[in-house]
This record gives structure tokens, sequence and C-alpha cells, in this order.
């Protein structure tokens, strides 16, 4: 019985998508985004803290090339895939890992205004809109509003 590693996570991309194209021709697009938690200390307290982790997501083949073309910095995603680890030594003989995901499904939120590029802009008809552009932070879409980009 095979065991389950799968992931489900939505940020924003903190840099650039950066494409490789490995010496057999397949692309690789490695991507690094940040997701915040949200949470009180304290049950007196009506303040609240922020949480920020990065993570490292690599695509490949055709969804590395999509990956590449639509996203840039600030842009939200939500991606499905799996786990990898990576073990190495470094130069002192110490033993070392990272943890990748592995996307097998990528979601771009829509971009907003200030976000497009007018070489890239994307319009929409109101009906095929719901809302407005300026929903940043609410993480509510329908899945009329996400770009599925799934292989």
């Amino acid at each position: 019985m095979n065991n389950l590693n799968s992931i489900l996570i939505e940020g924003n991309l903190v840099r650039e998508p950066i494409m490789k194209t490995l010496p057999k021709g397949t692309q690789v697009c490695s991507m690094r985004f940040a997701t915040n938690r949200y949470y009180k200390l304290d049950n007196q307290s009506s303040s609240f803290e922020r949480e920020t982790n990065f993570f490292d997501v690599e695509t490949w083949g055709k969804l590395a090339e999509i990956c590449h073309m639509k996203g840039k910095k600030g842009r939200g995603l939500r991606v499905v895939g799996r786990l990898k680890q990576n073990r190495w030594n470094d130069p002192d003989g110490n033993l070392r890992s990272r943890i990748t995901i592995v996307a097998e499904h990528v979601e771009f939120r829509p971009e907003t205004k200030k976000e497009s590029s007018p070489s890239m802009e994307i319009s929409f008809e109101e009906d095929d809109y719901p809302g407005n552009l300026q929903r940043e932070n609410n993480y509510n879409y329908s899945d009329k509003e996400l770009e599925r980009v799934i292989f």
C-alpha cells in the first residue's frame, strides 16, 4: 500500500519564477511563495500575530512553461502537489536536506490592475467576473474566477 503524500497550499509569489532546461530538454520552473497565518496570542487580546512561511515549488514540462509565463512576483496562487525531500552532504560532510513541493495542479488568482502589465492585460466581462479586481487578501474566489492549469 502506498502512503499518502499530498499537499494543498495557497500564497503569493515572492520572486519571479525561474525556468531551467535540463540536458534532455525537459523544462523545470522553480517558484518561491509565502503563506500567512494569523492567530491570537491569548483570548484576552484583540490583536493578531502574523506567521509567514516560505515554500519552494517546482513544476515540470508544459506546466512549467505556463507557470513561468503567468507567474510574477506578488501574484496569488494555489498549488496541489506532493512533497519531495532532497538530501546532500555539504562541503564539511554534514547531511543537509530541503523539502520542495512538486506541483501537479496550479491555479492563479486573477491579476489586479496594479499587477497587470500592458503586454499581459487580462480583461473580464462583467458577467464572466463576479466581484471586483481589488480583492487582494480574500481567499474565497469562486472556481470561475481562478485560472486553472492542470496537467
